[in-house]
């Protein structure tokens, strides 16, 4: 029942969005013109993010304001 912690609650909470974060910063390094939001579902499933987590990605880093 750990919140934001992810992965089942494995590890300190809110691990696995920090986790995400790097690769997702990683990805959108490696990749020209990446798709951030398909890239964002991606990493939700790769690091058992919450869908509360998902969708702060989404908004936060697939459309980061201008």
């Amino acid at each position: 029942m750990s919140e934001g912690g992810g992965a089942g609650g494995i590890g300190p909470q809110g691990e696995s969005i920090r986790r995400a974060l790097r690769w997702l910063d990683d990805q959108a390094r490696d990749q020209p013109k990446p798709d951030r939001p398909k890239l964002v579902a991606e990493a939700a499933r790769r690091f058992d993010l919450s869908p509360l987590e998902e969708d702060f990605l989404l908004g936060s880093w697939a459309r980061p304001s201008r």
